[in-house]
């Protein structure tokens, strides 16, 4: 048989159904191939498109994600949404074409060392130089790509060993390993140091959802009475309604949730990496006992030594503290849970027009279910969602923290609605992180895949001008101009709907949802409010 079908049985053997990308002159025997598998090709607008996708898809499912591209400005355009997958510990594959390697050693048209290229943001990089080693290297390329702490395995393949003829070789069984118990004395060192706490703190990342430990982690915190905060990837890991709730830490300036870390004398990490909210900025004192709950031991960092490391699976781990502890009746956080609660719903009747942040993500919460995704783009209005989004449900909320890269939103949202086709999936965005990738509506519309886009207008580079504004007291070449959103939605096939007042922005996202189509909320932000909270969290008193 030809080395591209060998390829493509050894990808269905790693139960791929969906592939994301382009096709090219330089993979065009993988993409013949495919016409004969029961896997599906959604071809996008752009490759960063289709990587974007594979990386939301990775993040849902907690199984790698496919995106192809072909050699030279195809695969260079893979690069972002690559890094963006291998930083949020999200799986994915990404596949290129590359040219003949009777060519290779020189200077060639569109050729570039992929392998070099990749290997920077991935876990593992490889050009396949024989047919014969097919089911080796994609066998090792999703077990390096899901293994923990999962992300990008790159395979580069030229179109002489696509096209070449292979005999003898079959996919390779495919094999998962558990992650390990974690130590008794470990566990049993953890305990001790709760035991001893005045006033801990739980902070739960985003490795608690990989682990699908959230319930573990809520009895945990239950049992002990210790109030939970989380990264911005890990929203929902706690339900926010719950009373030991502090909501998402990370937004690089005290806040309520920041108050809860200035007391605590030990602080709980579980699932957590340093790049989703650097210790530095909730460990600035650096005298605060630290417990290291995840898979892997903890990177070496000042603000982050470790007094106990409990390294194995999180939710074991998470079971055998629950076992050892004792009740822990000392915390108290009411008046900082009240603060926090009360200002959710202090703009829930503002009718203020443009639009306030708190009030769109208050009707925005109202027109979803607990269980419908919300993809959130990179911006200001990421700030905010992070912030105050109530997210009720693990991975109902996803936000790039690691690498944040805007344009995520609208390609994330479409592999949200792929992998849940029962759940409404809203893209929440800027102006400028949808015109990044608004061309993937056609994608949409083609492939009948219904999302809601929303967009917070408000014609600037927003969150650079808040930091502007915020440091020099002036603005820096952050203003543009937008289409009409409506007419742009429409050019499409899609539909299209533009707040006029604010009292209609939830029955329009209402509506939006019912259509049952690609529809694009286009809706006035007012971010005076930014410099507002800037103001706000800079005179904030802690409510303990």
């Amino acid at each position: 048989m030809k080395a591209a079908t060998l390829f493509v049985r050894c990808l269905e053997n790693e139960g791929v159904d969906i592939i994301f990308g382009i096709p090219g002159e330089e993979n065009l025997d993988i993409m013949d191939a495919l016409l004969d598998s029961n896997i599906r090709f959604i071809t996008t607008r752009h490759e960063q498109g289709a990587a974007f996708m594979a990386d939301v898809y990775g993040r849902l499912t907690g199984r790698a994600g496919v995106c192809l591209a072909t050699l030279g400005p195809g695969a260079t355009n893979l690069v972002t949404g690559v890094a963006d997958a291998n930083m949020d510990r999200a799986p994915i594959i990404a596949l290129a074409g590359q040219a003949s390697t009777t060519r290779l050693h020189k200077e060639s048209h569109q050729v570039l060392d992929l392998v070099s290229m990749f290997e920077p943001i991935s876990k593992y990089s490889v050009q396949i130089l024989e047919p014969e080693i097919i089911p080796e290297v994609i066998r090792k390329a999703f077990k390096v790509a899901e293994a923990e702490k999962p992300g990008c395995s790159f395979i580069d393949l030229p179109e002489n060993i696509a096209a070449a003829d292979v005999a003898d070789k079959r996919p390779l069984k495919v094999q998962k390993p558990l992650p390990p118990h974690p130590p008794q004395e470990k566990i049993a060192q953890a305990a001790s140091i709760l035991a001893d706490a005045k006033h801990p703190i739980i902070m739960a990342g985003n490795g608690v959802i990989r682990a699908g430990a959230s319930t573990q982690l809520v009895d945990l915190a239950e049992k002990l009475n210790i109030p939970v905060a989380t990264t911005f990837m890990a929203k929902g890991v706690i339900p926010t309604s719950h009373p030991l709730s502090l909501g998402a830490v990370g937004l690089q300036a005290d806040d309520y949730v920041s108050c809860g870390f200035d007391r605590a004398d030990v602080i709980v990490c579980v699932g957590y990496d340093i790049v989703e909210y650097h210790p530095y900025l909730w460990h600035k004192t650096q005298d605060r006992k630290i417990i290291h709950i995840d898979s892997l031991p903890a990177e070496v960092d000042e603000f982050y030594i470790v007094e106990a490391g409990v390294i194995g699976n999180i939710g074991e781990a998470l079971k055998g503290l629950v076992t050892e502890s004792r009740h822990h009746a000392q915390n108290k956080v009411t008046n900082l849970r009240d603060a926090i609660v009360d200002e959710f719903s202090q703009y829930a009747g503002d009718t203020g027009f443009p639009v306030k942040p708190q009030k769109i993500i208050w009707d925005l919460r109202q027109a979803l279910k607990p269980e419908d995704i919300v993809v959130c783009d990179v911006g200001a209005h990421k700030m905010w969602m992070a912030r105050m989004y109530q997210a009720e449900r693990p991975n109902t909320c996803i936000i790039s923290n690691g690498f944040a890269s805007m344009g995520i939103a609208v390609p994330g949202a479409i592999a949200a609605k792929l992998t849940h086709p029962e759940r409404a999936s809203i893209a929440v965005t800027g102006d400028a992180g949808f015109l990044m990738n608004s061309q993937e509506i056609e994608t949409a519309m083609r492939e009948g895949i219904a999302i809601v886009i929303l967009i917070w207008n408000d014609s600037n580079y927003g969150l650079i001008k808040w930091k502007q504004l915020n440091e020099f007291g002036r603005e820096s070449n952050v203003a543009f101009t937008n289409p009409d959103f409506v007419k742009y939605a429409e050019s499409f096939g899609a539909k299209g709907y533009r707040v006029e007042a604010t009292d209609q922005l939830l029955p329009v996202l209402q509506q939006a949802i019912a259509d049952n189509t690609v529809v694009v909320v286009d809706c006035p932000v007012d971010y005076g409010e930014n410099l507002k909270l800037t103001q706000k969290l800079g005179d904030l008193i802690c409510p303990i």
